[in-house]
């Protein structure tokens, strides 16, 4: 140390260091190394680090836990006796579960100098969706002005003020705010505390009274909010201590397998520094009563984020199947731990902020090994830095290259895409040749970005010269090389033509009358047609039988005309019949055939002769003969009365009956009979003899029956009839008159 004693004289006094005492920091995490106020000598200080999560829990600067479910705008941390312009920084909890009114944050708002910053997760339930607000103006990062610098680790936002040394963190359901020892020891007060390292003046009221329910200070330090109006300002809190609140009870429940990696071997390295049981407890109550696993997720996040800052890097959102995710972009990486700022081509204002020597670091999304950010705000990873063109594709500097139809570069000075436009030829006068061309500007095929003048056909321009084709032609176009206009002639149809009509190969043509004429694929070389080809009518002249062919005017093969009775016989047979001519089939002679011609009708006759009944047991041997017309026979009948008749009738049995007369046969006539006395018999002598059959057989038929049905029958047919001894009976009263009386009786043989 220098001192001035009196005449410019200065005295040089070795400073000797006190001795390096470590001490312990009641929050968990290490004590750091500063200098004193005059750089010389260095001791151990607790820097402040105050964190809330979930639905929210918080560690106080001093590492006092407790939850709170307010859901107002509260203070985290001002300054006791202000030494810096508006500084601050704020929570706005909402309630995130209507079933059991817990409540997460939904912002936080750091106030330095003439800056509100606003980080907003537009989501609720456990989701998020980041937005930055500053001065209640959306912003994109990374954002530096008057004195404050805003970026984003993909999973985090901060909050840097360098000449503060103050670095604020915000995912959406977490919170971290880290201040430095040396600058605000024993100078903060608000929902985080004391910054003392001693527990026990942690839960401090405005004003200064202390209590011991952290969870009980926390109610007195809303800010005023014209949005919630059931918000006590801290100006009309009572004096009087009020009740503890209201807090939802824990219901006992299995803690979710996320809780417990809190205490697994995952965690292992860290329990060591970090004692794990206030986020365990923390986790177990938002799984208890929010069902949504982000805010589980929240306290692994936070211990996790609190490990990184002791330097033990944990991946742990691997081993929670998937309820944790990092939500990285496909072309990112996860990594537990990386550089909170992380390094981009985009040049940036001033370096991050050094915390205990080292570099900030957090969890994050990254650009895998090899390749950097493009700029901060995007999720473009590149080899080289460059520039990103207007659809997003990276550049390197000094890159020239086509956009729009315009020729761009990649500035290296400028750090941006430079375009102009492209430069094309200058068009000359075009004249266009021959009819239907017509002049056009059109994109060049050589460069697709300039134009050019060309001839081109418009088809709308040329005369209408289609001309009409006679029958059998048509009209064709066609159209010469480097010409417009299409040139029509007439050609061949490849058809016949006939009275004005078109036939195709192959068909009829009605040419000529009892001729066959078709179209031919021949071509006649002068007229250019297909020749049509006749031959004479093909003609059957052969007539059905009673038929002769007849020339005709009108048929070109003639006419059939019929000239002879047709009578069919059995089995298909035909005879033929002159009009006037009789005819009786050799098998049939009692069918007597005629023709008859009425007009120019042939009308065929049919005679059948009846002939008498003739049975020829009746006859004389040797006088049988056969009438003229061979169709009945005929005989001298024998001196006999007893013979063979013949009665044509139906029969008819149990309602039935046959369909036609039956001839049926009898015998009738008489025969010699004779009763006479005979004296030698002394009584009447008789002869009886009896007409009747003597041969007969059986016939069957039969009967039609009502309804359709038929009945079968049989009935006796008489073949020979004869005279035949019968027995004849004297009568009694005969006998007794004839007899004599019973003592000369005497036996007569009966006939």
């Amino acid at each position: 140390m220098a001192k001035c004693l009196e005449n410019n004289t200065v005295v040089v006094v070795p400073y000797e260091c006190p001795p390096l005492v470590k001490i312990n920091c009641t929050n968990g995490r290490e004590p750091v190394l500063k200098y004193d106020e005059n750089l010389c000598c260095y001791h151990y200080e607790c820097d402040c680090h105050c964190n809330g999560w979930g639905d929210p829990h918080y560690t106080t600067f001093d590492g006092v836990y407790y939850s709170y479910q307010g859901n107002c705008s509260y203070v985290l941390v001002k300054e006791i006796t202000p030494k810096f312009d508006n500084f601050g920084v704020y929570i706005d909890n909402v309630h995130c579960d209507i079933r059991d009114q817990v409540s997460c944050p939904r912002s936080i708002i750091v106030t330095f100098n003439t800056l509100v910053v606003e980080l907003r997760n537009t989501e609720t339930g456990g989701r998020v969706k980041l937005q930055v607000l500053v001065n209640k103006q959306v912003v994109s990062l990374p954002f530096a002005k008057y004195g404050m610098k805003i970026y984003s680790s993909k999973m985090y936002i901060f909050v840097e003020i360098p000449e503060i040394k103050a670095v604020i963190s915000f995912s959406g359901i977490a919170f971290t705010i880290d201040l430095p020892y040396n600058i605000f020891g024993n100078n903060t007060q608000g929902q985080c505390g004391t910054c003392t390292n001693n527990q026990a003046d942690d839960c401090m009221l405005p004003g200064g009274e202390l209590i011991n329910d952290c969870a009980v200070m926390a109610d007195y330090w809303p800010v005023e909010d014209p949005n919630k109006v059931n918000c006590v300002s801290p100006s009309l809190v009572p004096t009087k201590r009020p009740p503890s609140p209201t807090v939802p009870a824990i219901t006992p429940c299995v803690p979710d397998s996320l809780c417990s990696l809190l205490k697994s071997s995952v965690f292992a390295e860290c329990h060591r520094r970090i004692p794990a049981d206030n986020f365990f407890q923390a986790c177990v109550f938002d799984g208890c009563h929010i069902q949504n696993s982000s805010i589980e997720c929240s306290s692994l996040q936070t211990y996790a984020s609190m490990c990184a800052s002791v330097g033990i890097c944990i991946d742990w959102r691997s081993l929670t199947r998937g309820k944790c995710p990092s939500n990285c972009s496909p072309n990112m990486v996860y990594q537990p731990c990386g550089p909170a700022e992380q390094p981009t081509c985009a040049l940036s204002s001033f370096g991050s902020v050094e915390k205990q020597g080292t570099p900030m670091i957090s969890e994050g999304c990254f650009c895998p090994k090899g390749l950097m950010l493009f700029s901060p705000n995007s999720d473009v990873c590149v080899k080289k830095c460059g520039c990103l063109d207007p659809h997003g594709v990276p550049r390197e500097f000094d890159e020239k290259f086509e956009l729009n139809c315009q020729d761009c570069v990649c500035s290296s000075e400028t750090y941006g895409v430079q375009c102009s436009p492209r430069e094309c030829p200058a068009n000359t006068d075009l004249t266009c040749a021959g009819p239907g061309f017509i002049v056009v500007n059109e994109t060049s095929l050589e460069d697709p970005c300039c134009q050019q003048l060309i001839c081109r056909c418009n088809i709308s321009l040329c005369s209408s010269n289609n001309p009409t084709c006679e029958m059998g032609f048509k009209p064709v176009m066609t159209v010469k090389s480097g010409e417009c206009c299409p040139i029509y002639t007439c050609v061949p149809k490849g058809v016949c033509v006939h009275n004005n009509a078109e036939y195709m190969p192959g068909g009829k043509v009605p040419v000529i009358d009892c001729q066959v004429c078709n179209c031919t694929e021949n071509v006649d070389l002068k007229s250019k047609l297909n020749i049509i080809s006749c031959i004479p009518m093909p003609c059957n002249y052969t007539c059905e039988p009673g038929f002769k062919n007849v020339k005709s005017e009108i048929e070109c093969c003639g006419k059939c005309i019929q000239n002879q009775c047709v009578v069919h016989v059995q089995d298909g047979a035909t005879h033929l019949l002159a009009p006037g001519e009789t005819w009786s089939p050799p098998d049939n002679k009692c069918a007597l055939h005629g023709c008859m011609k009425i007009k120019d009708s042939f009308i065929s006759t049919l005679a059948n002769i009846a002939c008498p009944p003739f049975h020829e047991t009746n006859c004389q041997p040797g006088t049988i003969e056969t009438t003229p017309d061979g169709c009945c026979k005929t005989c001298l009948e024998k001196q006999k009365d007893c013979k063979l008749a013949t009665v044509n009738s139906y029969i008819t049995y149990q309602g039935c009956q046959s369909t036609e007369k039956i001839a049926i046969k009898h015998c009738e006539g008489t025969c010699g009979t004779f009763s006479k006395y005979s004296a030698e018999a002394a009584s009447m002598e008789h002869r009886c003899t009896c007409c009747q059959e003597a041969k007969t057989h059986n016939v069957s038929i039969v009967l039609g029956c009502p309804g359709g049905k038929s009945l079968p029958y049989t009935y006796i047919q008489t073949d020979q009839c004869d005279c035949v001894t019968t027995s004849c009976e004297p009568l009694r009263s005969v006998q007794r008159q004839a007899l004599p009386n019973k003592k000369s009786r005497r036996s007569v043989p009966r006939p």
